[in-house]
């Protein structure tokens, strides 16, 4: 009985996951990922270093408030370590995340413009039918006579 019960579960599942919608989303989280790299790559070596630039060579990731230092004993080992908050991670994080989100949006007002200027195209005529084209004949006939 188990075995036709797991059976009955591959069957099921081999459905799930050929479905349109299930395949449409594993194609789109992976180019996600892949346009996320890119981005993140566009931040990272393109976008930053002219603002480290401008900011005098500041490493914004680098900032943080220190709550407690460091404790070293006589012989210069740490025994407690240095209690921070990092707050210019996040700040980074921030950034990158403000830069991506435009960089989306640019991506996406361009992709609507283009498809705003395919709506705009007038739609071509359509041929007559064989009985528009039989009337238009007649309608020729009689406008003779």
């Amino acid at each position: 009985m188990p075995k036709v019960r797991f059976m009955s579960l591959a069957k099921e599942f081999k459905e799930f996951i050929s479905r349109g919608n299930v395949v449409d989303l594993a194609v789109g989280v992976i180019i996600g990922g892949a346009f996320g790299a890119i981005v993140g790559s566009l931040v990272k070596d393109i976008v930053m270093p002219p603002i480290s630039y401008i900011m005098s060579g500041v490493d914004v990731s680098s900032w943080k408030a220190v709550i407690a230092p460091a404790v070293v004993d006589a012989a210069g080992k740490v025994t407690k370590p240095e209690v921070d908050l990092t707050y210019g991670n996040f700040l980074q994080a921030t950034l990158n995340f403000l830069i991506i989100a435009a960089v989306i949006f640019l991506v996406v007002k361009g992709i609507n413009s283009l498809k705003r200027k395919e709506a705009e195209k007038p739609a071509e005529p359509t041929a007559p039918t064989t009985d528009q084209k039989l009337l238009m004949e007649i309608r020729d006939l009689l406008a003779k006579k």
